[in-house]
């Protein structure tokens, strides 16, 4: 399989997607959007991650390259690719399919229990049935029309959604790595602000052992989107 992951920050991680490709023999490209990089073609990929970010989707006027950036995620999303977002990835993806993105009453930024609903995808199966995950988020969003709610939390009423078999948004952070909280914390302190669903610097560096296993948990999804691409093209 081969994957494209379009970054919007320089430090931003890539140690939880590309230890999976390695392991399992998928190939992963990552593309520095935000830093002027090229965007790859539909024919480059087979699944498509849309990462995080700290910029909002609706700041066109700011970030000029997110116009491109949305022409080509529409593009696979109408040619039925795999789609992934994560965090400012799946608030792009709630756009694009007709939800406005907003600010949400509350930030949520630290770790925080995110909490299934009955609802079922193939690709979100191995989650369990409450988690704790790392969230950085100012921005939220409606579920989509004709959408599938997986998951919600306190502050946040769309934690994970699925449209389709192939379109999958995720609004925490599963592929957090130590390192990169620790540039998180360095680079945007400012946001640490007394709130009701804002952890101290402290209190997040002494959950970090937590990312080993959101890192197993997104290594799952990637499973399944794994299963589930290879299982169509059989079916082709």
């Amino acid at each position: 399989m081969r994957i494209a992951a379009l970054r919007h920050y320089a430090f931003d991680d890539n140690y939880a997607f590309a230890s999976w490709a390695h392991n399992e023999g998928h190939q992963l490209t990552m593309y520095d959007v935000a830093e002027g990089a090229a965007l790859p073609s539909l024919n480059d990929f087979d699944l498509l991650v849309i990462c995080g970010g700290p910029m909002s989707v609706y700041e066109e006027s700011g970030y000029p390259w997110l116009r491109e950036e949305k022409r080509l995620v529409r593009q696979a999303m109408d040619t039925g690719k795999f789609v992934l977002g994560i965090c400012f990835g799946a608030q792009m993806l709630a756009e694009l399919l007709g939800s406005p993105v907003y600010r949400n009453a509350h930030k949520e930024i630290g770790w925080h229990a995110v909490e299934r609903t009955s609802e079922g995808h193939p690709c979100f199966e191995g989650m369990p049935g409450q988690f704790v995950s790392f969230q950085w988020h100012g921005d939220t969003f409606a579920l989509p029309e004709g959408a599938r709610l997986l998951a919600r939390s306190e502050a946040c009423g769309v934690q994970a959604f699925a449209f389709g078999e192939r379109l999958l948004g995720l609004q925490f952070h599963l592929e957090t790595t130590p390192v990169c909280l620790e540039q998180m914390l360095a680079n945007w302190s400012n946001e640490l602000v007394d709130g009701p669903y804002i952890q101290s610097a402290e209190r997040i560096r002494g959950e970090a052992e937590r990312s080993r296993q959101s890192i197993a948990w997104l290594h799952r999804i990637l499973d399944g989107i794994a299963v589930q691409l290879f299982s169509q093209r059989g079916q082709m």
